[in-house]
């Protein structure tokens, strides 16, 4: 692998703040700038993860249809701190390719 590859990381979280938490860790503490780390549903449907944060308790029409998974591309002598800090930050799964 050449010395400036990227490789994608990819973590799951139960819960929409759970993944804003763990991309704050990867703009403060990686100083990864923000439009290169992606939040999606982590499957096909439409979801602010698989339970409610407190943030959208109140909101009956916020889908809890599965897991949010956020992703970036980063350098191989960032992987194991970042795996560290979505760790921190409860995620449920953590891979890369």
């Amino acid at each position: 692998m050449a010395e400036n590859a990227m490789s994608t990381i990819r973590a799951t979280f139960e819960t929409r703040e759970a993944a804003d938490l763990a991309v704050e860790h990867l703009v403060q503490q990686h100083g990864i700038a923000r439009p290169d780390i992606f939040i999606q549903s982590a499957s096909n449907e439409n979801t602010t993860g698989t339970e409610s944060s407190r943030g959208d308790v109140s909101r009956s029409d916020a889908p809890h249809e599965g897991e949010i998974e956020v992703s970036v591309d980063i350098a191989p002598d960032q992987m194991q701190a970042v795996q560290r800090s979505f760790g921190d930050v409860g995620a449920l799964r953590v891979s890369n390719r």
